[in-house]
């Protein structure tokens, strides 16, 4: 078989539909065992247009518990007022480390949260 140039590569994707071209991925992926995030695939032969449009902001933030700090009733108390937890549920979620007390919320929400509880003296992340 005779090596192909990038742009002979290029001009043959040109003519694929896209179902044509998602099997052409899938079927690459397998045989090489990698993997290509599709969006990036998909934008690098749909022009620059499309890289904007696979970059999207954020817009879901979970708030992670990493300490209680000195004041652990304090950040309890902060915890059952920002979720439905009862005194149980909340003290055992002060007391695992890394635990996520907002899961998906708004990023209004979330810098609020971590406002909150880092005024109680917890160490928080918002990822």
């Amino acid at each position: 078989m005779a090596k192909l140039t990038q742009d002979e590569l290029l001009a043959q994707f040109e003519d694929l539909t896209l179902i044509e071209l998602a099997a052409f991925v899938k079927a690459f992926e397998e045989k090489f065992d990698v993997t290509a995030a599709a969006p990036v695939a998909v934008a690098g032969i749909a022009g620059p247009g499309a890289v904007a449009e696979a970059v999207e902001e954020q817009d879901e933030f979970d708030v992670i518990l990493e300490g209680a700090g000195d004041k652990k009733i304090q950040v309890i108390k902060e915890v059952r007022t920002l979720t439905s937890l009862g005194l149980k549920e909340a003290k055992d979620l002060v007391d695992t480390a890394g635990a996520k007390v907002l899961e998906k919320v708004a990023k209004d929400v979330a810098e609020k949260a971590k406002a909150a509880l880092e005024g109680a003296g917890a160490k928080v992340t918002v990822k």
